[in-house]
Parts: structure tokens; C-alpha cells; sequence
């Protein structure tokens, strides 16, 4: 799940958020100031509902927030670096860079979550009973329980032994544990989230035909959604596996076609990027080309995005994708778990850099399948 926008860091963790927080955020807001506040509370003004509504609405993204971040923190304390948190319409992601090394350390960062979403369904508890004793307005009480159900139910939802639920994690876990077989173990929690998210998508649909409730609807979306992401998780076990012992220097291309930060676009389109045969070119400080240190990464997305007229007046470090929102390797990571910091888009390839902070090589897809297709084929050959 991409960011639309960036919001910050929060202990060095990058926080993002898609578009689709829109829908959830003002579908929140709407059911609480149109609907449930005036119905338990009439006569209290339009000003007040919304004010309560858009309140609620932000503190429940804020404690999605914190369930995230409990994961990536602990997370780092068990040796697993964290590229960022990106929130979106079913929830929240923390895009961690590896595999947690044991079974305990996956036990403990898939538990914090919910139990930090339990915590603060506690706290909210006791707001709720404080503003009621000492005579708060009732929306306000209303807005502290909502949010008490809502993180209590968002504790209980996720320890559910199905991926990619945080119970999926906690099952994995405890089968790898069982078995010593890491591939075997994400297997069986992704059979469970399949299992799962059918059930959800029948009792959803069963549920809308009975009664034409929105909320049926949404229950089979969030079953579609679970099928699909243990599906996919399955999927990327099984070529991490495939991919075990392949390093990104036997992936990349070699000797990228680097650009000067200082070059502007009209020279490089007028340049290297009519050979045609890059999509991105790793960026260099100044004008020694590719004895350089990396400070980016350009696309022929975004040059050719510059206006015609403006052209002669950009430079691509003016427009390049700067080298701290770039994925970087290096050449001796194993391409398995590089391939977790790489998503679709022409600027999510991964920069390869030496030591000295030098560009030896970048990473596409292509060049992702084109291994997968050799290694497959080895191991094909090897078992006849």
C-alpha cells in the first residue's frame, strides 16, 4: 500500500498516508454527526455533532497510529529494520524490511499491537466514566465510548489466528516454532486467512441480501480484502524461498547510466534519455557522472511531466525523487528480503549503492522476474 502523502517521522519511522483514509475519516465523521449523536443526544446543534464527529474520527486514526508504531518499534528492538507506516482504508501497514529472525521475536511484535489497541480501549473506558461523572456534554461521552468499542474490537479482530491478521502472525509463529519450517508455517497461516476471508465475504453478502445493510457490504470488502492478502503473503513466502541465497548483486543491472544533479531536463531529455532503454537513472552530485555519490533517483515519468518552456530552467535535482525516499540496497543483501521494500511504480526500484555511497546498480521488476525465471529453471533442472 503506497502513501499519497507524507506526515512525518515518529522515532525515525517514516509515517504516511493514502487517499483512501478520505473515505473511512468522513464515513466515520458522517455516521457520528448525522446519526448516531443527534439520535442519543437531539437538540444539541450541528456545530457540536460535527465538532465531535471530525474529534472522534481523528483520535481513532491516532490510535490506529499507535497500534502501528507498538508493532515497528519492537520490531527494531528485535533486529527487524522498518521502512515506514502507511495508513489507509481497512487499517494500517508497517513495511518491515525482513523476516523476524525467530519465532519469539514474530510472537512479541505481532502481539504488541493488539494489546496496545487493548490498552487504549481501557483508557477510553475510563475517560468515558470520568466525563460522565463529572456532567461532560453527552457527545463527548458518546465519542470516548465509541472510541472505547472500536479499540477493543480492533484488539479482538486482530488476534483472530488468520493472515495477515496479527493473529495470522501469532499462528505462524507458533507453527513455526512447532515445526522449525518458517515456509511450511507462513503456509498454514495463510490457508487460515483464506478460509477466513471467505467466511466473511458469504456472511457479508448472506447478511446484505437479508437486510441491505451497508455495513453487510463492508464485512464482505474487508473478507475479499483478508482472502487477498493471504494469498499474496503465501505467494511471497514461497519466492523468498525460491530466492534464498540469491544476492541483489546477481540481480541488478550493472553500471546504471548515472545523471548530474546539476544537468537540466532539456539536456538529459535530449541526452540519455533518448537511447530509450532506462526508466530511471540513478542521480549523482555533481558533474563527474557516474564518479558521483547517489543523492536520487529521476524518472522519465517526472522529466517528462516538466513543461516544455521550463525545461532549459529545471535541473533534474529540482524534480529528482531525493535519495532518503528511495529504496537503497546493497550489492551483498539477500534479494529476499530487498524484494519487501519494493512495490509497483516506476520509482519504487531499488537503488544499489557501494560502501562509499557510489551507484553500482539499480533494480527493477524486469530484472526481479528475469532472476525468479532462472532460478526457477536451475531448480527445475536440478529435480529432473
Amino acid at each position: 500500500m503506497r502513501a499519497t502523502f507524507v506526515l512525518g517521522r515518529i522515532a525515525g519511522i517514516r509515517i504516511g498516508v493514502n487517499w483512501s483514509v478520505l473515505v473511512i475519516f468522513a464515513l466515520i465523521a458522517a455516521v457520528l454527526a448525522a446519526g448516531r449523536l443527534p439520535a442519543d443526544y437531539p437538540g444539541r446543534g450541528w456545530v457540536i455533532y460535527t465538532l465531535v464527529g471530525i474529534g472522534t474520527s481523528v483520535v481513532f486514526f491516532a490510535s490506529l497510529l499507535a497500534h502501528e508504531l507498538a508493532h515497528a518499534i519492537l520490531a527494531r528492538r528485535n533486529g527487524v529494520e522498518v521502512d515506514d507506516i502507511t495508513l489507509w482504508l481497512l487499517g494500517g501497514v508497517t513495511r518491515m524490511r525482513s523476516e523476524a529472525p525467530t519465532p519469539g521475536a514474530e510472537w512479541r511484535i505481532a502481539g504488541v499491537g493488539p494489546l496496545v489497541s487493548l490498552l487504549l480501549g481501557g483508557v477510553f473506558v475510563l475517560l468515558t466514566w470520568l466525563l460522565h461523572a463529572t456532567g461532560a456534554s453527552g457527545p463527548l461521552v458518546e465519542g470516548a465510548a465509541w472510541l472505547a468499542t472500536i479499540n477493543i474490537l480492533l484488539a479482538v479482530f486482530n488476534v483472530i489466528p488468520a493472515a495477515p491478521l496479527d493473529g495470522g502472525r501469532l499462528l505462524r509463529s507458533f507453527l513455526w516454532w512447532r515445526t522449525g519450517d518458517r515456509l511450511r508455517a507462513t503456509n498454514g497461516a495463510a490457508r487460515a486467512g483464506q478460509v477466513f476471508g471467505w467466511l466473511l465475504v458469504g456472511f457479508g453478502l448472506w447478511a446484505f441480501l437479508w437486510s441491505a445493510s451497508f455495513s453487510a457490504l463492508w464485512l464482505a470488502l474487508v473478507g475479499w480484502f483478508l482472502v487477498l492478502a493471504a494469498t499474496e503473503e503465501a505467494r511471497q513466502a514461497r519466492l523468498r524461498e525460491l530466492l534464498s541465497g540469491v544476492a541483489v548483486r546477481d540481480t541488478m543491472t550493472r553500471d546504471p547510466v548515472t545523471v548530474p544533479s546539476r544537468e537540466t531536463v532539456g539536456e538529459f531529455l535530449s541526452g540519455e534519455a533518448l537511447a530509450g532503454r532506462h526508466a530511471a537513472f540513478p542521480v549523482t552530485r555533481d558533474d563527474s557522472g557516474e564518479d558521483g555519490h547517489a543523492v536520487g533517483l529521476l524518472t522519465m515519468d517526472r522529466a517528462e511531466r516538466v513543461e516544455q518552456d521550463e525545461q532549459g530552467r529545471t535541473t533534474v535535482g529540482d524534480i529528482m525523487l531525493p535519495l532518503d525516499e528511495t529504496q537503497v540496497s546493497r550489492p551483498d543483501e539477500p534479494l529476499s528480503e530487498a524484494l519487501t521494500r519494493m512495490t509497483p511504480g516506476p520509482e519504487h526500484r531499488l537503488l544499489v549503492l557501494d560502501d562509499d555511497g557510489h551507484p553500482v546498480g539499480i533494480v527493477s521488476p524486469a530484472d526481479v522476474d528475469r532472476t525468479v525465471r532462472r532460478v526457477a529453471a536451475d531448480h527445475g533442472g536440478g529435480r529432473g
